[in-house]
């Protein structure tokens, strides 16, 4: 039998993470295709939805945060 790798779930951001464009709290977690993950704070997450949703094969939001690219998918 050949071992497949699956990719971890995906988690909502812990609270000491940041977003990678400013640096305030994490409220969105999105995984690329490549692999990598990018983690977006809500003004910007909600800012970038309609070119995130684009990117994204996977996404994790904080469970108090209302994304915009949720009805976008």
């Amino acid at each position: 039998m050949t071992p497949t790798l699956t990719p971890p779930e995906m988690v909502a951001p812990a609270a000491d993470e940041r977003c990678d464009r400013c640096s305030a709290a994490g409220k969105l977690r999105i995984r690329l295709a490549e692999g990598g993950e990018l983690v977006f704070c809500g003004h910007h997450a909600n800012k970038y939805a309609e070119q995130l949703v684009t990117i994204a094969v996977a996404v994790a939001a904080d469970p108090d945060f209302s994304w915009r690219g949720s009805e976008l998918m």
